[in-house]
């Protein structure tokens, strides 16, 4: 091996190392426990939806036009005003849900045997983010059929230094951040599920130091003239 060789595959090397001690090991759960931590949900139909603030539902009572209405709202605390019913919380609850709480409050004073339909005509826009190694990261909006291999697909797919067992997914839960790693290559080949990404997620797809190196490496070898030991 000629001194400009080994000189190379020194460099190389530095880069790799240089690479592999740019962050600690990921200490985030995955496998079982990640799954645990962000479950697969199967697409539900919009009926089977929780309400959330800013919803829009249409809310009809058989005979009664005084409250019927296509402008019922979800308001910011989570709730609906509803004449008669009054206020009630709507956050959290399945349409039926809320049309059996509409059901006993108007039949409970009101209506005799009232008849409620719930329908939501309009869902509250909510967004999630996907950053990191992918080709054009940026916010995009969640719907009950967003898991993690769609999310990554709105963001163009990962680059070509990315790590695919890295996808790390941040989220919000019981007023807590926690996160979990996932291996895209697992879900891909169906040998791991595709959890669902909700509203407020961050997705980040990490940096795989070998390959990072590498394309570094083969960046910089042309000004020393390297290539020739490629040969």
């Amino acid at each position: 091996m000629t001194s400009k060789a080994a000189l190379a595959l020194a460099a190389l090397a530095a880069l790799v190392l240089s690479g592999c001690d740019r962050s600690g090991p990921n200490l985030l759960p995955t496998g079982a426990a990640a799954a645990d931590l962000f479950p697969v949900r199967a697409a539900a139909a919009t009926e089977d939806e929780v309400l959330r603030v800013g919803d829009r539902l249409a809310i009809r009572v058989l005979g009664e036009p005084e409250l019927t209405s296509d402008l019922y709202r979800v308001d910011g605390s989570g709730n609906v005003q509803v004449p008669l019913a009054g206020e009630i919380p709507a956050a959290g609850l399945r349409p039926a849900e809320l049309r059996e709480e509409l059901t006993r409050r108007l039949g409970r004073r009101f209506i005799r045997n009232p008849q409620v339909a719930v329908i939501v005509t309009e869902r509250n826009k909510t967004t999630f983010a996907v950053e990191g190694n992918v080709r054009e990261p940026g916010v995009f909006e969640a719907t009950p059929t967003t898991t993690l291999i769609s999310a990554i697909a709105q963001a163009k797919s990962p680059t070509e230094t990315a790590s695919l067992d890295e996808v790390m997914v941040f989220r919000i839960i019981n007023g807590q951040r926690a996160g979990a790693r996932f291996n895209l290559k697992d879900i891909r080949r169906g040998n791991a599920p595709d959890p669902q990404i909700l509203a407020g997620d961050t997705v980040v797809v990490g940096n795989s130091a070998l390959k990072g190196a590498w394309r570094e490496f083969l960046q910089a070898a042309p000004a020393f003239n390297l290539f020739y030991i490629f040969r």
